[in-house]
């Protein structure tokens, strides 16, 4: 796969895809990414629930069974990546491998059976690329990576981009099965004397952001969503407010999986570690009083991408960086959209609103985005730029964000109006974004029948306010553009905004 896209402002070049191939203590999973970039993109994930470490912290070796399950999953891989014409498969084992007595000769048999060599990670190492995952995958993030597998639990602070030095413990899923004896009292006696022993990681916790990364966990959240009705089935980004984070992490504790709403998106495999990660992070919330936990998509495999990265591509915002890519693949002038961002912020600016940082990285993401759906039939094109904004794969974007974004699109296909849309969407957004994606439509309304989504007409053609008047200035050369359609949308930003409508012809 090569994908490349040329303009004058700019260059994406995809290349061929890279994979990493993940060895857990409970599953062994392919990745593979449309390439190397700044904000990845999968195009194939496939995992095995092979369940290395089941037995591992009372028996010290990896079971025969669960052995056999991941050599076949990894000689599968190998198939699939050679057929994805993968360019680099990077091969990790963690905790299972790691711990085991005979980890070593299992880990000389997977290399044959993937046909790559394996980097064996340290407990510190999982830890960083964890953070690292992080980093990737979140905005600006502030607080306590957890990472928590079949074999280990992984705990490191960041601060941006700044990793701080990780500790490993043996509370994954699989070993607090194995050592509690599958007693759930006997586990939380576990855990809570190992976090015990690591109280500056906790104490760091206090306020700021709990960063929960690991599938037992995902699918915890995707259960809470369920019980909560949630609107936006995504798990990266998710919050949960720790009050109601632990009285749900109870019930999990005390309740048969089997009544759980649906647990049938849940692999039979997995059900029974529900309970342990639940445990584990109830006495996280407990004893470190985060202000929220976030789930994240992202973990050790997006951390050692980014690893690979060239620093001045690390520093790139992951949501303009997708943005922008998406902008440079399906809008028809991609420069139009940059155009967009500096016309709409010239807007504001005479409007006199101030945006927060977070506000204007939300609007310039909204305009790279606005013309994603082109190609769509006319009645459908609000509809599928919702969805393909709402549930994309995007990062460094919480879930209010993923509304706004996609309500600003529908709003500049449909019309202004708050009823065309569901209720749902609306309340995930908030007031405050929901008028501010209507705002943004409406300038969006304007700026396409001027422009025609071609470069170089926007700078002609500023919108101000002026006056207590919405003054949009024509040059002469342009001015057979002020027809009814054009003076309503303009009349319909005046409304928005309590003003008088104005189109000037200049020059």
């Amino acid at each position: 796969m090569q994908i490349v896209a040329s303009e004058a402002q700019g260059r994406l070049k995809i290349g061929r895809p890279v994979a990493i191939i993940d060895i857990g203590s409970n599953s062994v999973r392919l990745v593979a990414y449309e390439g190397m970039a700044r904000a990845v993109t999968p195009i194939y994930n496939e995992k095995v629930l092979c369940g290395l470490g089941r037995h591992v912290a009372t028996t010290g070796q990896l079971d025969e069974e669960a052995v056999d399950r991941a050599l076949r999953a990894l000689a599968r891989f190998r198939v699939l990546c050679d057929t994805m014409q993968v360019s680099d498969v990077f091969v990790l084992a963690t905790a299972a491998a790691r711990d085991a007595s005979n980890g070593p000769a299992f880990l000389e048999a997977a290399e044959k059976a993937c046909g790559r060599s394996i980097s064996l990670l340290s407990g510190g190492e999982e830890a960083r690329f964890s953070a690292l995952g992080i980093v990737a995958g979140f905005h600006e993030p502030d607080g306590i990576v957890g990472d928590m597998g079949g074999g280990s639990l992984e705990l490191v602070d960041v601060t941006g981009t700044t990793v701080g030095k990780g500790i490993t413990m043996p509370l994954g899923g699989l070993a607090l099965q194995d050592m509690s004896g599958g007693s759930l009292k006997k586990a939380q006696k576990i855990v809570r004397a190992a976090l015990e022993r690591a109280p500056e990681y906790l104490e760091n916790l206090h306020g700021r952001t709990f960063y929960a990364v690991g599938g037992t966990w995902r699918a915890l959240a995707r259960l809470h969503q369920a019980a909560r009705d949630y609107p936006l089935h995504v798990m990266h980004g998710y919050l949960l407010n720790p009050e109601d984070g632990l009285d749900f992490l109870h019930l999990v504790e005390e309740a048969d999986a089997k009544t759980l709403k649906d647990i049938e998106s849940v692999s039979e495999a997995r059900r029974p570690l529900l309970a342990y990660g639940a445990i584990v992070l109830e006495e996280i919330i407990r004893l470190g009083e985060p202000k929220e936990v976030a789930i994240s998509a992202f973990g050790v495999r997006e951390g050692v991408l980014y690893d690979k990265l060239d620093p001045e591509t690390q520093k790139r915002d992951p949501l303009l960086a997708a943005a922008s890519d998406l902008n440079l693949l399906r809008s028809r002038s991609p420069r139009h959209g940059q155009e967009l961002c500096a016309w709409t912020e010239a807007f504001m600016k005479s409007l006199g609103i101030t945006e927060t940082e977070t506000e204007s990285r939300l609007r310039r993401a909204a305009c790279l985005l606005a013309d994603i759906g082109w190609r769509a039939h006319p009645d459908y094109r609000g509809e599928q730029s919702l969805n393909l904004i709402a549930y994309g794969a995007f990062a460094g974007l919480d879930h209010p964000g993923r509304a706004y974004l996609a309500l600003s699109i529908f709003f500049r296909h449909e019309g202004l109006s708050p009823d065309k849309v569901g209720s749902r969407i609306k309340s995930l957004a908030g007031p405050r974004y929901l008028e501010r994606a209507r705002l943004l439509a409406a300038l969006m309304r304007i700026a396409y029948p001027v422009s025609v989504s071609m470069e170089g007409i926007l700078p002609q053609a500023p919108l101000r306010v002026q006056g207590g008047h919405v003054v949009l200035q024509l040059p002469s050369h342009l001015e057979d553009l002020a027809n009814e359609r054009l003076v309503g949308r303009v009349r319909a930003l005046g409304k928005l905004l309590n003003m008088e409508p104005v189109i000037e012809i200049v020059g």
